[in-house]
């Protein structure tokens, strides 16, 4: 650490190590307030998070000391600085596009369209650019924490077993339903010929919702006593208890015969669901991968991998042709073996081609970005996968809970480890 050169820039900012006769008509326009290793923070930008701290602090309505706000905002630039310097020193950057699919992320959440967000921002007094900015710095920080924390955290199989056999592992990987609502209200002094008039209203929607008859779906559900809702995603605790207990025996689309009420008649019908008899399609396949290279063109490859096709459509092994042509690092040993892949696991180019290609047959060479493939599809299959879904929830559930407890230890490290000197 060169400390004095840091001091060179304390006494330029300052012109505080300048004589006095040779300051007296000068202004300090800023000042370091803290050196960060290689780095340093200025009172203007400390000036400006306190302010925004203060403004978020007063609407929140919470009563903090000053000087612990002081404080705690220092300490979190320092953190931010240590960070941003790691991500500068690996050439971490969020490009162009990547700031842009985030904003427009965050301006969707806030059911706005990129153009309101822009709007919203310039009203409130914030430049849309400065917020760009800020996001970018945050996704900066989010990068560096991720890659860094991430290693440090190890799962076992065991700890997956014993989370779902737990109460809150049950409750929180138990499958969801989304359910839409219809109900046929009746008074609560119907009479006899109210409720069969309603049952007959209910009867109607369910048949037209069985034949997929959305004129007289419409129709139907302009009546006055009909309320259409949507009960977006519950578990099955959480669901009215006239059909919770139907709602693992019915799959996606089906509806409900009408049920009837105290409140009048109900249809639901199960728009989709998820956690809950998870069967997806399959493939096994094997693939040879091919680069172009200055000493190889595209043509040139692309002819390579027709040729190697050719070679294993009249008897040879494709097991042995991977071995020793293909060039994903990956799979090349194993004779380019992909093991058993899920739909959308492969880049798009790659399962289109998989997905045209019969099993035993070998595809027409293909280009990804990653270069020319030749695919053989070995095998398909139908393949219940709930268990692996609920594990691969736990797994993330625990990594989680787990991130948050290494979060805090890597960070008092990092502050630990730098060099920092508040002015």
């Amino acid at each position: 650490m060169n400390k004095p050169f840091f001091k060179r820039i304390f006494g330029l900012l300052t012109l505080a190590t300048l004589p006095f006769t040779a300051v007296a008509d000068v202004q300090v326009l800023d000042e370091i307030v803290a050196i960060v290793d290689d780095n340093i923070i200025l009172r203007s930008e400390l000036d400006a998070r306190l302010q925004q701290v203060r403004a978020n602090i007063a609407q929140s309505g919470q009563d903090i000391p000053e000087e612990r706000i002081r404080r705690e905002v220092m300490d979190m630039m320092i953190l931010e600085n240590i960070q941003m310097q790691m991500a500068e020193r690996v050439g971490l950057r969020i490009s162009d596009e990547q700031l842009s699919a985030a904003m427009a992320r965050i301006a969707a959440q806030n059911n706005m369209s990129l153009e309101q967000f822009r709007e919203a921002l310039n009203s409130s007094g914030t430049s849309y650019a400065a917020a760009r900015e800020q996001i970018r710095r945050e996704m900066v920080l989010q990068q560096v924490q991720r890659g860094n924390v991430n290693q440090r955290i190890q799962i076992t199989d065991q700890e997956i077993a014993n989370y779902l056999e737990s109460e809150e592992g049950r409750n929180r990987t138990a499958p969801e339903y989304h359910f839409a609502h219809i109900l046929v209200a009746l008074p609560s002094d119907a009479s006899s010929a109210q409720k069969a008039q309603a049952r007959q209203q209910a009867d109607k929607i369910y048949s037209a919702l069985q034949g997929g008859k959305q004129k007289a779906i419409d129709a139907l559900l302009k009546a006055d006593n009909v309320r259409a809702t949507d009960l977006g995603w519950r578990k099955q605790p959480d669901l009215p208890s006239l059909f919770a207990d139907q709602a693992s025996l019915v799959q996606d689309g089906e509806v409900l015969p009408p049920m009837e009420s105290a409140s009048g008649f109900h249809v639901v019908r199960l728009l989709e669901s998820r956690g809950h008899n998870e069967v997806i399609a399959q493939t096994r396949a094997r693939h040879i991968l091919l680069k172009a290279s200055a000493i190889r063109s595209e043509e040139e490859t692309r002819e390579l991998a027709a040729s190697l096709r050719k070679r294993a459509q009249q008897g040879e092994s494709f097991h042995e042709l991977a071995k020793s042509f293909s060039e994903d690092i990956g799979s090349a040993q194993e004779g380019g073996d992909l093991g058993w892949t899920n739909p959308g696991q492969l880049v798009p180019e790659f399962q289109d081609a998989m997905e045209a290609t019969a099993i035993g047959k070998i595809s027409e060479p293909f280009k990804s970005r990653y270069g020319w493939h030749i695919v053989k599809v070995e095998d398909r299959r139908m393949q219940d996968v709930t268990m692996d879904l609920r594990r691969n929830m736990a797994r993330n559930i625990l990594h989680e809970r787990k991130f948050g407890e290494e979060l805090d230890i890597w960070l008092r490290k990092i502050r630990d480890e730098a060099y920092v000197d508040i002015k």
